[in-house]
């Protein structure tokens, strides 16, 4: 029983040194973007008129992908929610947006820009029936020296 408790701890202890040294190394797909750099965050959370149709979710997440060639725009995520049993989860929205870009003065051509017009025009006010969005700035972290 001892021997299968220790087998099975360093076992766990091997799994977890495996992924934490893996870890650091994720880029999450921001390679171009250095972490300690300030940038904005633009969130956006869409409930949807007919909410949970799939069809009307893959449109908007589609369209979003294209604000990738706006000038400016660092980076784009779009997905559906992840439920959770957990209380302070909002789960209730049907599709979430991040855009990361420069500063405030990018965000405004971003949201001016015809390709953003087109979609909200287009996609976004004929199926989302409710949206709410974060915009925030990334704060530089300072390197912490051992």
């Amino acid at each position: 029983m001892i021997k299968t408790r220790t087998f099975l701890f360093a076992s766990l202890l091997f799994q977890v040194g495996c992924f934490s040294s893996s870890f650091s190394d994720l880029s999450l797909g921001i390679k171009d973007i250095p972490v300690s750099e300030p940038k904005l965050h633009h969130l956006v959370f869409c409930w949807l008129k007919d909410s949970g149709n799939r069809e009307h979710r893959n449109r908007i997440m589609q369209a979003c992908e294209k604000f990738r060639k706006i000038p400016g725009v660092l980076r784009v995520a779009t997905g559906e929610v992840v439920l959770s049993a957990r209380p302070i989860v909002e789960d209730s929205y049907d599709v979430g947006l991040l855009v990361v870009v420069e500063d405030e003065e990018a965000l405004r051509k971003y949201l001016d820009h015809p390709i953003h017009q087109k979609a909200k025009k287009e996609v976004l006010l004929p199926l989302v029936g409710k949206v709410l969005v974060y915009d925030f700035k990334n704060q530089e972290t300072p390197v912490l020296k051992d």
